[in-house]
């Protein structure tokens, strides 16, 4: 309806201020945001506002945090995890020290997947639990000790040899042939008490980062089809430069220096001399 009044008196009438009549709003439109926050979250299912938010930073949009968890909310792209409840409360070992460096305390354990025809796939992984790089991460369809000796001894050639590696009671990892190769590399294996996965906890984490992110999003044929993917996947989950940890102020692994020149090892363990240590001690709990 037409009154025939003019503006000015209708606002004071209704005693509303001109100047907000004629405001223009000068927010830019949010549509090309909301379709680049669905792009990263099509391409990395688990990530939350935080990791996406760092996408974004990095694409060059100018966005706070607060605007980024409000559009993620909105579009419903929150993750829904189940958490358990605990009835015990965790205890941590206290004799364990916080690593101070690159290649002072690594951690390792292994995941397990099966190709498209039901083949059972074990894959090593090994992450340094101070720079959280992760040197290797080899499939195969079966391990055995002597396995793990020889990928240990192909990554410590190029990054050094660590101080100490965490690992469960697993029986590729309690074998002879790891003990005598810690022993010759003056390395100490630090076991995890038996039925406490939380004193592998860094391990625990990377390996499920790596089921959600690339084995479960994921359907292998063959051992060589399926290194390419999960190669991939350990990229984007701790080494690529898309990705980043909140812990280190949002650096990538890659960009903490993390290789050490590997110093000459005494290789004679290989061939022990008669009478001599075959196998050294493990580390005590």
């Amino acid at each position: 309806m037409d009154w025939g009044i003019s503006i000015r008196r209708a606002c004071r009438v209704l005693r509303f201020d001109t100047s907000t009549y004629h405001y223009k709003s000068r927010r830019t439109e949010q549509a090309p945001l909301e379709r680049r926050i669905r792009e990263i979250c099509e391409t990395r299912v688990r990530y939350g506002y935080r990791r996406v938010h760092v996408h974004l930073c990095r694409d060059g949009w100018k966005i706070n945090m607060k605007k980024t968890r409000r559009i993620y909310s909105e579009l419903g792209l929150q993750l829904r995890n189940k958490h358990p409840k605990r009835r015990v409360k965790a205890k941590l070992r206290d004799d364990r020290q916080e690593a101070v460096g690159p290649n002072d305390v690594w951690a390792m354990d292994f995941v397990h997947d099966q190709l498209a025809t039901g083949k059972k796939l074990c894959i090593l992984t090994v992450v340094d639990t101070h720079s959280r790089y992760c040197p290797a991460a080899d499939a195969r369809f079966t391990y055995r000790g002597e396995d793990v000796v020889q990928t240990l001894e192909g990554i410590c050639r190029t990054t050094g040899y660590p101080r100490t590696i965490r690992v469960d009671n697993g029986s590729e990892f309690i074998s002879r042939d790891l003990d005598l190769w810690a022993y010759a590399n003056n390395v100490t294996l630090d076991f995890s008490r038996p039925g406490k996965p939380t004193d592998n906890g860094f391990i625990e984490a990377f390996n499920s980062k790596l089921r959600s992110e690339c084995l479960n999003a994921n359907w292998f044929l063959t051992l060589a089809d399926s290194a390419k993917s999960w190669r991939l996947g350990v990229d984007t989950t701790m080494r690529n430069v898309l990705t980043r940890r909140s812990d280190i102020t949002s650096r990538s692994p890659c960009i903490i220096p993390v290789a050490q020149p590997a110093s000459h090892r005494d290789q004679s363990w290989k061939t022990p001399a008669s009478g001599g240590p075959k196998f050294g001690p493990r580390a005590t709990l």
